[in-house]
């Protein structure tokens, strides 16, 4: 990997979760479940989310920060952007692709209970 941080690193999480809940929004599915899957993901309560996003904190700095990191996470597989994000070697960008695919399968009108992952 080069010196140079993929730019998604210095991204304000702000930026971003609108285009989450947009995405989810046009398929039929709501803020609130995109919430609840960041919640389960990260460990962040709503009012720290949410603070999260006020303070524009970048992509990094959301996913080291995160209050407890859901061990079931590493149950997530599949394709984003078209790499498999369980063969993702670098940590904070294998975080952000399992948010985008659980982003992905709630557009796809997959149920909560399988999105939201546990052994």
């Amino acid at each position: 990997m080069s010196a140079t941080k993929h730019r998604i690193y210095t991204t304000p999480f702000a930026s971003v979760y609108p285009h989450y809940v947009t995405k989810a929004e046009k398929k039929g599915r709501t803020k609130a479940e995109v919430d609840q899957i960041i919640r389960w993901l990260t460990g962040y309560t709503q009012k720290r989310l949410e603070t999260q996003i006020t303070k524009e904190t970048d992509f990094e700095a959301f996913f080291a920060k995160a209050p407890k990191m859901n061990p079931d996470r590493s149950l997530i597989k599949g394709v984003v952007c078209g790499v498999r994000v369980e063969e993702i070697e670098e940590p904070t960008m294998r975080e952000i692709r399992y948010l985008d695919k659980l982003i992905d399968e709630l557009a796809r009108g997959k149920a909560m209970e399988k999105i939201l992952r546990s052994p």
